[in-house]
Protein backbone atom coordinates (compact mmCIF):
# COMPACT_ATOMS: atom_id res chain seq x y z
CA UNK A 1 0.00 0.00 0.00
CA UNK A 2 2.95 2.43 1.02
CA UNK A 3 4.82 1.51 -2.34
CA UNK A 4 1.57 2.01 -4.25
CA UNK A 5 1.06 5.64 -2.68
CA UNK A 6 4.87 6.56 -3.02
CA UNK A 7 4.55 5.56 -7.28
CA UNK A 8 1.17 7.54 -7.56
CA UNK A 9 3.34 10.41 -5.12
CA UNK A 10 6.28 10.78 -7.99
CA UNK A 11 3.63 9.94 -10.79
CA UNK A 12 2.41 13.41 -9.88
CA UNK A 13 5.16 15.06 -9.78
CA UNK A 14 6.81 13.98 -13.11
CA UNK A 15 3.15 15.02 -14.30
CA UNK A 16 3.45 18.40 -13.19
CA UNK A 17 6.91 18.54 -13.91
CA UNK A 18 5.84 18.19 -17.98
CA UNK A 19 2.70 20.36 -17.46
CA UNK A 20 5.17 23.24 -16.09
CA UNK A 21 7.53 22.67 -19.20
CA UNK A 22 4.88 22.58 -21.34
CA UNK A 23 3.68 25.99 -20.32
CA UNK A 24 6.73 27.35 -20.32
CA UNK A 25 7.67 26.56 -23.60
CA UNK A 26 4.11 27.65 -25.23
CA UNK A 27 4.27 30.77 -23.54
CA UNK A 28 7.40 31.88 -25.31
CA UNK A 29 6.19 31.25 -28.24
CA UNK A 30 3.09 33.40 -27.90
CA UNK A 31 3.74 35.94 -24.47
CA UNK A 32 0.02 36.83 -24.18
CA UNK A 33 -1.51 34.64 -22.20
CA UNK A 34 -3.11 34.40 -18.50
CA UNK A 35 -4.06 37.92 -18.54
CA UNK A 36 -0.77 38.94 -19.60
CA UNK A 37 -0.06 41.89 -21.84
CA UNK A 38 0.77 40.95 -25.44
CA UNK A 39 4.35 42.78 -26.28
CA UNK A 40 3.10 43.35 -30.00
CA UNK A 41 0.09 45.38 -28.61
CA UNK A 42 2.14 47.52 -26.46
CA UNK A 43 4.28 48.43 -29.63
CA UNK A 44 1.07 48.56 -31.55
CA UNK A 45 -0.26 51.28 -28.81
CA UNK A 46 3.08 52.97 -28.38
CA UNK A 47 3.01 53.50 -32.22
CA UNK A 48 -0.83 54.75 -32.44
CA UNK A 49 0.54 57.55 -29.03
CA UNK A 50 3.98 59.01 -31.24
CA UNK A 51 1.49 58.64 -34.99
CA UNK A 52 -0.96 60.72 -32.20
CA UNK A 53 1.59 63.19 -30.89
CA UNK A 54 2.95 63.80 -34.46
CA UNK A 55 -0.18 64.56 -35.96
CA UNK A 56 -0.72 66.98 -32.98
CA UNK A 57 2.68 69.05 -33.81
CA UNK A 58 1.36 68.66 -37.32
CA UNK A 59 -1.45 71.24 -36.64
CA UNK A 60 -0.09 73.15 -33.67
CA UNK A 61 3.42 74.96 -32.87
CA UNK A 62 3.18 76.90 -29.66
CA UNK A 63 5.66 78.87 -27.46
CA UNK A 64 4.23 79.22 -23.94
CA UNK A 65 6.88 81.93 -23.03
CA UNK A 66 10.19 83.72 -24.35
CA UNK A 67 12.24 82.02 -21.70
CA UNK A 68 11.57 78.57 -23.97
CA UNK A 69 15.24 76.58 -24.37
CA UNK A 70 15.83 76.89 -28.23
CA UNK A 71 19.51 76.15 -29.90
CA UNK A 72 18.98 79.18 -32.67
CA UNK A 73 17.66 82.73 -31.87
CA UNK A 74 17.25 84.16 -35.89
CA UNK A 75 18.49 88.02 -36.47
CA UNK A 76 16.35 90.78 -37.55
CA UNK A 77 16.61 94.08 -39.48
CA UNK A 78 14.91 96.26 -40.91
CA UNK A 79 15.84 98.46 -43.85
CA UNK A 80 14.63 100.80 -46.70
CA UNK A 81 11.46 98.68 -46.84
CA UNK A 82 12.72 95.20 -46.56
CA UNK A 83 13.01 93.02 -43.34
CA UNK A 84 16.28 90.29 -43.45
CA UNK A 85 16.40 87.25 -41.58
CA UNK A 86 19.59 85.66 -40.61
CA UNK A 87 19.63 82.03 -39.19
CA UNK A 88 22.47 80.37 -37.60
CA UNK A 89 22.56 78.08 -35.22
CA UNK A 90 24.11 78.37 -31.63
CA UNK A 91 27.66 77.03 -33.11
CA UNK A 92 27.69 79.18 -36.09
CA UNK A 93 26.16 76.88 -38.47
CA UNK A 94 23.48 77.44 -41.22
CA UNK A 95 20.68 74.60 -40.28
CA UNK A 96 18.48 73.10 -43.38
CA UNK A 97 14.79 73.94 -43.14
CA UNK A 98 12.20 72.00 -43.94
CA UNK A 99 8.92 73.03 -45.58
CA UNK A 100 5.79 73.85 -42.78
CA UNK A 101 2.68 74.46 -44.91
CA UNK A 102 4.21 75.15 -48.44
CA UNK A 103 6.80 77.80 -47.02
CA UNK A 104 10.15 77.41 -45.79
CA UNK A 105 9.43 80.31 -43.38
CA UNK A 106 6.34 82.07 -41.68
CA UNK A 107 6.80 85.35 -40.40
CA UNK A 108 4.44 86.89 -37.95
CA UNK A 109 5.37 90.35 -37.66
CA UNK A 110 2.75 92.41 -34.92
CA UNK A 111 2.87 95.79 -33.51
CA UNK A 112 3.52 96.20 -29.67
CA UNK A 113 -0.09 97.77 -29.72
CA UNK A 114 -1.48 94.51 -31.14
CA UNK A 115 -3.56 96.24 -33.59
CA UNK A 116 -0.91 95.10 -36.97
CA UNK A 117 -0.35 92.12 -38.09
CA UNK A 118 1.29 90.68 -40.57
CA UNK A 119 1.90 86.90 -41.65
CA UNK A 120 4.52 87.45 -44.62
CA UNK A 121 7.04 83.75 -46.26
CA UNK A 122 10.45 85.38 -46.25
CA UNK A 123 12.63 84.08 -50.25
CA UNK A 124 16.33 82.49 -49.20
CA UNK A 125 18.48 85.35 -51.01
CA UNK A 126 21.24 83.22 -49.70
CA UNK A 127 23.06 80.84 -47.73
CA UNK A 128 21.20 81.88 -43.75
CA UNK A 129 19.64 85.02 -45.07
CA UNK A 130 15.82 85.16 -46.10
CA UNK A 131 14.48 88.59 -47.12
CA UNK A 132 10.61 89.90 -47.45
CA UNK A 133 9.76 93.37 -49.12
CA UNK A 134 7.13 95.13 -46.33
CA UNK A 135 6.85 98.89 -45.51
CA UNK A 136 6.19 99.51 -41.76
CA UNK A 137 5.27 102.45 -40.44
CA UNK A 138 7.57 103.56 -37.19
CA UNK A 139 6.49 101.97 -34.62
CA UNK A 140 7.99 98.63 -31.99
CA UNK A 141 7.06 95.57 -33.43
CA UNK A 142 7.42 91.85 -31.99
CA UNK A 143 8.37 89.68 -34.90
CA UNK A 144 8.09 85.56 -35.06
CA UNK A 145 10.34 83.69 -37.11
CA UNK A 146 8.17 80.06 -37.46
CA UNK A 147 10.10 77.37 -39.24
CA UNK A 148 11.52 73.99 -38.91
CA UNK A 149 14.56 73.83 -38.87
CA UNK A 150 15.99 69.91 -39.19
CA UNK A 151 17.66 68.67 -36.04
CA UNK A 152 17.04 71.57 -34.25
CA UNK A 153 15.24 72.03 -30.95
CA UNK A 154 13.34 75.27 -32.17
CA UNK A 155 10.77 77.65 -30.78
CA UNK A 156 9.33 80.41 -32.26
CA UNK A 157 10.39 83.40 -29.94
CA UNK A 158 9.73 87.20 -29.70
CA UNK A 159 12.19 89.33 -31.41
CA UNK A 160 12.30 93.07 -30.74
CA UNK A 161 12.43 95.20 -34.00
CA UNK A 162 11.98 99.14 -33.26
CA UNK A 163 11.17 101.39 -36.79
CA UNK A 164 12.14 105.30 -36.12
CA UNK A 165 14.13 106.86 -33.96
CA UNK A 166 11.27 107.43 -31.65
CA UNK A 167 10.36 104.07 -31.16
CA UNK A 168 12.86 102.67 -28.91
CA UNK A 169 10.55 101.34 -26.34
CA UNK A 170 7.98 98.64 -26.57
CA UNK A 171 4.56 100.35 -26.09
CA UNK A 172 1.41 99.13 -24.07
CA UNK A 173 -1.44 97.81 -25.14
CA UNK A 174 -5.20 98.30 -24.13
CA UNK A 175 -6.84 95.17 -25.21
CA UNK A 176 -10.47 94.58 -24.65
CA UNK A 177 -12.27 91.57 -24.32
CA UNK A 178 -14.33 91.29 -27.47
CA UNK A 179 -18.54 90.65 -26.44
CA UNK A 180 -19.23 90.35 -30.30
CA UNK A 181 -18.01 87.69 -31.93
CA UNK A 182 -18.98 87.82 -35.36
CA UNK A 183 -16.51 89.85 -37.31
CA UNK A 184 -16.98 90.97 -40.87
CA UNK A 185 -13.71 91.67 -43.55
CA UNK A 186 -13.96 92.83 -46.81
CA UNK A 187 -17.84 92.16 -46.88
CA UNK A 188 -16.81 88.21 -45.43
CA UNK A 189 -18.62 87.45 -42.15
CA UNK A 190 -17.18 85.14 -39.95
CA UNK A 191 -18.36 84.06 -36.50
CA UNK A 192 -16.33 82.68 -33.47
CA UNK A 193 -17.68 80.13 -31.23
CA UNK A 194 -15.55 78.75 -28.70
CA UNK A 195 -15.43 75.97 -25.78
CA UNK A 196 -15.12 77.36 -21.99
CA UNK A 197 -12.21 79.60 -22.23
CA UNK A 198 -10.15 77.50 -19.19
CA UNK A 199 -6.47 77.70 -18.33
CA UNK A 200 -4.52 73.99 -19.25
CA UNK A 201 -7.79 72.57 -20.78
CA UNK A 202 -8.31 72.06 -24.68
CA UNK A 203 -9.81 74.75 -26.04
CA UNK A 204 -11.68 74.83 -29.43
CA UNK A 205 -13.05 77.37 -31.98
CA UNK A 206 -15.14 76.67 -34.46
CA UNK A 207 -15.35 79.46 -37.16
CA UNK A 208 -19.07 79.52 -38.96
CA UNK A 209 -18.14 81.39 -42.66
CA UNK A 210 -21.18 82.65 -43.29
CA UNK A 211 -22.77 81.73 -46.44
CA UNK A 212 -19.44 80.75 -47.63
CA UNK A 213 -16.17 78.27 -48.12
CA UNK A 214 -13.01 79.05 -47.69
CA UNK A 215 -10.07 77.88 -50.22
CA UNK A 216 -7.28 75.93 -49.24
CA UNK A 217 -4.22 78.69 -47.78
CA UNK A 218 -0.78 77.82 -47.26
CA UNK A 219 -2.01 73.76 -46.84
CA UNK A 220 -5.11 74.25 -44.72
CA UNK A 221 -8.52 75.72 -44.82
CA UNK A 222 -7.30 78.39 -42.25
CA UNK A 223 -4.54 79.23 -39.91
CA UNK A 224 -5.44 81.35 -36.61
CA UNK A 225 -2.17 82.85 -34.60
CA UNK A 226 -2.56 83.72 -31.00
CA UNK A 227 -0.82 85.92 -28.93
CA UNK A 228 -0.83 86.82 -24.98
CA UNK A 229 -1.38 90.80 -24.62
CA UNK A 230 2.73 91.19 -23.50
CA UNK A 231 3.36 89.38 -26.93
CA UNK A 232 5.55 86.62 -25.50
CA UNK A 233 3.51 83.45 -25.90
CA UNK A 234 3.15 82.72 -29.82
CA UNK A 235 0.72 79.84 -30.45
CA UNK A 236 0.47 78.98 -34.09
CA UNK A 237 -2.66 76.62 -34.82
CA UNK A 238 -3.87 74.64 -37.92
CA UNK A 239 -7.53 73.20 -38.09
CA UNK A 240 -8.05 69.26 -37.00
CA UNK A 241 -8.89 68.45 -40.17
CA UNK A 242 -8.91 69.19 -44.12
CA UNK A 243 -12.18 70.08 -44.30
CA UNK A 244 -13.33 72.01 -41.04
CA UNK A 245 -12.12 75.58 -39.87
CA UNK A 246 -12.08 73.98 -36.38
CA UNK A 247 -9.17 74.63 -34.15
CA UNK A 248 -8.02 73.10 -31.19
CA UNK A 249 -5.27 74.66 -28.49
CA UNK A 250 -4.57 74.84 -24.53
CA UNK A 251 -3.14 78.19 -22.91
CA UNK A 252 -1.47 77.38 -19.89
CA UNK A 253 -1.40 80.96 -18.02
CA UNK A 254 -4.50 82.87 -17.38
CA UNK A 255 -5.20 86.17 -18.92
CA UNK A 256 -6.66 88.33 -22.27
CA UNK A 257 -4.71 86.71 -25.43
CA UNK A 258 -5.66 88.10 -29.43
CA UNK A 259 -6.16 85.79 -32.36
CA UNK A 260 -6.28 86.44 -35.60
CA UNK A 261 -7.68 84.17 -37.41
CA UNK A 262 -6.77 83.82 -41.69
CA UNK A 263 -9.29 82.59 -44.18
CA UNK A 264 -8.82 83.20 -48.45
CA UNK A 265 -11.67 83.86 -50.51
CA UNK A 266 -11.33 83.91 -53.88
CA UNK A 267 -7.51 85.67 -54.46
CA UNK A 268 -8.30 87.70 -51.15
CA UNK A 269 -7.11 86.67 -47.53
CA UNK A 270 -9.00 87.74 -45.06
CA UNK A 271 -7.62 88.36 -41.11
CA UNK A 272 -10.31 88.35 -38.35
CA UNK A 273 -8.72 89.77 -35.39
CA UNK A 274 -10.43 88.65 -32.00
CA UNK A 275 -9.81 89.62 -28.26
CA UNK A 276 -10.53 87.03 -25.72
CA UNK A 277 -9.71 86.02 -22.14
CA UNK A 278 -8.83 82.92 -20.62
CA UNK A 279 -9.87 82.33 -17.12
Amino acid sequence: MKRNIWIWTVSAVVYLVIVISAYSVYASVNPATDGLTNHTDVEQEEANMENQHNHHNHHQHMNHGANVSTEMTPKISYNDGEITIELKDKNGHVPELEVSHEKYMHLIIVSSDLKEYHHLHPEKKSEGFYQVPIRLADHSYKVFVDIKPKNLEYFPKPIELHVGETHKQHQDNNLVVDTEFIKTVNGQPVELKATSLVVNKEVTFDFDIKDAKPEPYLGALGHVVILDEDGEQFIHVHPVSDNQTVFQTQFNKRGIYKLWAEFKFGERVNVYPFVIEVH
